[in-house]
């Protein structure tokens, strides 16, 4: 365990925030409601910094979240809380609640402008509205970019107008009372109204704009303080509903048997009649992927998805492998412009291999399909374009569709497509009754989305001490887009055959993408090759391999020119909050101190969504780490120590940034040390947890700081994924260090197979019969 981790110093910037007016509404209701204004405070206007000559990138003009903000902005007006008289303050939040903790960011936004307490907010799940048109999209860690001033406006509205009714009430100015936990104080009577008798009297008959002022950051005594999760408790007891925790009257369990290969599709079904015969099974249907089983356990659904004897076509990736997919994506390679012969220059290539983005939580959702409506519940990240292709695929009006947004299990990207709910929706229409369906964990590793392979070209040339140019060629496996900006239009121009889904990529990877350090004439192009797996985000999308090559050859760079690691990135930084992070790992995690042969410091830094993040590890490449004994496991070298430091602008919750940067950090060791899909004969070998080796407890580090940088101003910077990328090249960088050999490859025991594969058919594997012996 980590023995020391949180150092959060506390409203450290003297500027903090400006007051500021905005506009939002009340809306017509029998108890107080508000909405939001438009507005485009979150926008901020940022200027590349560059010191030395360097062009900027689009990137640093517009990032991917600014475009992101931009597009939600128009309905933001649309979001809106109410006032029980209970005295909570309710929102629906336009955002998928995947374990990343964005209730309770918005709780404590809510709470700090009403001033109550945090207790007094109830955060759900906003179920598919398609009126929030650009809106309803949880990705890109842009959630708390669009949402930071829309929110507060909404809480800000409703306290004036709470107060207004306050001082109507006690017949006193405003000017003379106070709020303190969500009861209003008149000092100079001492009499008290609570906000929950104060909600039916502060409703309105007709819609009415109303002009608010924001907190001061200087008043903030919620934002920037750390809080636990509001669901914490209900997690760790087991309260918190989940998909498949659901009652649904009717829905009973529901698996799929699956294709040995990816998207191979049903021939014929040789012994329909005896599975349909089986103990429990109420019913089994043919669909699109596979053959649906529907019974009355999920134990009876396994027996029943083993017993099937199907006859399959071809998949569509049947010959591919490891060796086949990286040889057309190095053919597919983009040339560089530069010449690498009039100057003196760093020519290196490195491979990535498919990455699962399996989450805690199967692909899984619950439906109930009749003829004249339709109802589903999962955890959905584009809750709109799921609903919106739910209705054409069962042949009904948007209208009668209800997609109910369930808190998810964990996404890392996979939640972005609807694929349980759309396959649920399927095979209920098909039987005419409700279904809870589950992928076996085998389904979610081999026919779940991956993270594509990809391979990195990249040429940095260099003269006088000074870097001239640095030119990076991306190429990757088709990431898949086609959900678009999470409705119906987008995601149609996504699919289009020609552009549709390249042009998003090209899009995601122009405004993610840009190089920190002034390196002369600077560009970073992707290729993209479509060849059929199912693909997907995962955190962080192209950064982490993009930014682990580049770090890699930074180092490389600073070992040519004969400067220190450190003392090279900060000198070529563009940015001066760039060099305080970096200057505070490297004074916090003891840069350059002396280590045991085997042994090596790894630095590792990257900027997005209008944040920053730096990541110190240490190595232990010895013989007597790497080659200790593990069972059923791959071992290899252990991270001893991490350091991080990270400014993601405003820290609204220091002790949810810390967990992200703890979830980013074994990541990146799992990127950089141990985990990817092996693909033979077209399909993932993987079929468990077991054997995808994820960075376990005998990998992570022993010692964890974190450092989260003082507020400065009022950017407010995404945090959800940054980190991802900064310690996937801060650990390749440290083996680097320590092995006296850059890897090329990752993860770097990738070539070691490191379990027995399960068998394609049945799909569904028997259950594991050793469970007794390794029980306490």
């Amino acid at each position: 365990m980590a023995d020391d981790r949180r150092h959060h110093p506390q409203h450290a910037d003297p500027a903090g925030l400006r007051r500021r007016k905005v506009l939002g509404y009340l809306v017509a209701a029998p108890t107080l409601v508000v909405a939001a204004g438009i507005g485009t405070e979150t926008i901020v206007n940022r200027q590349a910094e560059a010191a030395i000559p360097s062009p900027p990138q689009p990137a640093e003009l517009l990032d991917l979240g600014d475009a992101l903000t931009l597009a939600a902005t128009p309905t933001s007006g649309l979001i809106s809380m109410h006032m029980s008289e209970d005295g909570v303050a309710n929102f629906e939040v336009p955002r998928a609640e995947v374990g990343q903790g964005i209730c309770t960011t918005m709780a404590m936004l809510i709470a700090e402008e009403l001033d109550m307490p945090l207790s007094k907010v109830n955060c759900t799940p906003a179920p598919a509205r398609p009126e929030l048109l650009f809106n309803q999209l949880t990705g890109g860690s842009n959630s708390v970019r669009s949402l930071y001033t829309p929110v507060r406006t909404m809480a800000a509205v409703a306290k004036a107008q709470l107060m207004a009714t306050a001082a109507k009430k006690l017949g006193v100015p405003t000017s003379e009372l106070t709020v303190k936990a969500g009861v209003v104080h008149h000092r100079k009577s001492g009499r008290t109204v609570s906000y929950g008798k104060l909600s039916a009297a502060a409703a309105v008959q007709k819609n009415q704009k109303m002009s608010v002022q924001l907190k001061d950051a200087s008043e903030f005594t919620i934002v920037g303080t750390p809080q636990n999760r509001i669901d914490a408790h209900d997690i760790v007891t087991g309260k918190k509903t989940f998909t498949m925790d659901l009652q649904v009257p009717g829905a009973l369990p529901t698996m799929v048997c699956r294709p040995p290969t990816i998207s191979a599709k049903v021939k014929s079904v040789q012994n329909l009649a005896k599975v349909k015969a089986m103990p429990g099974v109420t019913d089994v249907v043919t669909i699109s992927t596979g053959v649906a089983v529907r019974a009355k356990t999920f134990s009876h659904c396994i027996d029943a998805v083993r017993a099937l004897k199907v006859t399959w076509t071809a998949g569509v990736v049947d010959g591919e492998s490891d060796a086949t997919v990286l040889q057309k994506l190095k053919d597919a390679t983009l040339p560089m412009t530069v010449p690498g012969l009039l100057v003196k220059h760093i020519d290196a290539e490195f491979s990535f291999p498919f990455n699962s983005n399996s989450a805690l939580e199967t692909n899984c959702a619950i439906a109930d399909v009749r003829p004249d409506r339709a109802e589903i519940w999962s955890g959905l990240k584009t809750p709109i374009d799921v609903h919106e292709e739910i209705a054409a695929k069962v042949g009904l009006p948007v209208t009668a569709v209800k997609t109910h947004v369930m808190h998810g299990g964990g996404s890392n990207g996979r939640k972005l497509f609807g694929d349980a709910a759309l396959e649920a929706a399927e095979i209920s229409k098909k039987i005419g009754k409700p279904v809870k369906l589950m992928w076996h964990r085998t389904d979610d590793f081999r026919h779940g989305r991956t993270h594509p392979m990809s391979f990195s070209r990249i040429r940095a040339t260099y003269a006088a001490g000074n870097v001239v140019s640095y030119e990076q060629r991306h190429t990757s496996v088709r990431t898949d887009f086609t959900h678009g900006l999470g409705e119906a239009l987008t995601a149609t121009a996504a699919k289009l055959p020609v552009g549709g889904n390249l042009s998003f990529a090209q899009t995601v990877f122009m405004l993610s993408q840009a190089v920190p350090y002034n390196f002369g004439v600077t560009t970073q192009l992707l290729n993209e090759v479509d060849l059929g797996f199912h693909t997907g985000s995962m955190r962080n999308v192209y950064s982490p391999n993009v930014t682990t090559a580049r770090e890699l050859v930074v180092d490389q760079l600073a070992a040519k020119l004969g400067k220190d690691a450190v003392a090279f990135r900060r000198e070529f930084m563009k940015k001066a909050e760039f060099r305080a992070v970096l200057d505070k790992v490297a004074s916090e995690g003891d840069w350059g101190r002396k280590l045991p042969a085997g042994m090596a410091q790894g630095i590792g830094f990257h900027s997005e969504y209008a944040s920053c993040v730096a990541m110190l590890v240490e190595i232990d490449c010895r013989p007597e780490t790497v080659n200790r004994p593990i069972r059923d496991g791959v071992t290899g070298p252990r991270i001893t120590r991490a350091t991080i430091a990270v400014d993601a602008g405003i820290p609204i919750n220091p002790r949810g940034l810390d967990a992200q940067m703890m979830g980013c950090l074994n990541d990146g060791i799992a990127h950089a040390l141990t985990s990817s899909l092996h693909i033979k004969d077209g399909l993932p070998l993987e079929g468990s947890w077991d054997h995808y080796f994820y960075t376990r407890q005998w990998n992570t580090p022993p010692k964890m700081k974190i450092f989260v940088m003082p507020r400065r101003g009022d950017r407010i910077g995404g945090a959800g994924e940054l980190g991802v990328s900064a310690a996937f090249a801060a650990v390749a960088c440290a083996y680097a260090r320590a092995t006296g050999t850059m890897p090329t490859t990752f993860p770097i025991n990738h070539s070691k197979l490191g379990f027995e594969p399960l068998p394609r058919v049945p799909s569904i594997p028997a259950s594991p019969t050793d469970g007794l012996d390794h029980a306490f």
